[in-house]
C-alpha cells in the first residue's frame, strides 16, 4: 500500500514542505527539498519521530528552586510523556553543575537527562 505523508522540514532554516512516499512501511522516494538534509529528516521523521526534550527539576538548598534540564539526545517522541512523568518525581540538592548527569538512559533509551545551569547552594 502506497502512501504519502507532508511534512515541513525542520532541518535547516528553509522550512521545506516534504512529502515522502511510504510502501509497505519503507521510505521509496522523497521530494520538495532543497537539501540533503531535507531528504535524511523526511525519512527518519516520517517512520521513527524523535526529540530533545528540555524541562526543569526541582531543586533543595539551591540559590534558585529548579534547574534547567535537557536531554543530551533525541529520543522517540512517542516516549517523550514517559519521560516527562520520570523528570517530574525527582528533586535534586544543591550544588549543581551544568553537565551533571541528572537520569541516565532515560526511558530505557541510550540518553540522558542533563543539567543545563549551575546551581549553587545556600
Amino acid at each position: 500500500m502506497k502512501e504519502e505523508k507532508t511534512i515541513t522540514c525542520i532541518g535547516c532554516p528553509m522550512g521545506c514542505q516534504v512529502t515522502a512516499v511510504l510502501e509497505d512501511g519503507k521510505v521509496t522516494e522523497v521530494t520538495g527539498n532543497t537539501c540533503a538534509i531535507g531528504d535524511r529528516y523526511a525519512r527518519k521523521e516520517v517512520i521513527c519521530p524523535m526529540r530533545v526534550v528540555t524541562s526543569t527539576v526541582r531543586v533543595k538548598g539551591g540559590n534558585l528552586p529548579v534547574v534547567s534540564v535537557k536531554t543530551n539526545g533525541d529520543i522517540p517522541k512517542k516516549q517523550i510523556a514517559e519521560c516527562m512523568r520520570q523528570i517530574r518525581d525527582i528533586e535534586l540538592t544543591a550544588p549543581i553543575v551544568a553537565g551533571d548527569v541528572i537520569v541516565k538512559h532515560i526511558v530505557g533509551t541510550d540518553t540522558n537527562v542533563i543539567a543545563t545551569k549551575d546551581i549553587q547552594a545556600v
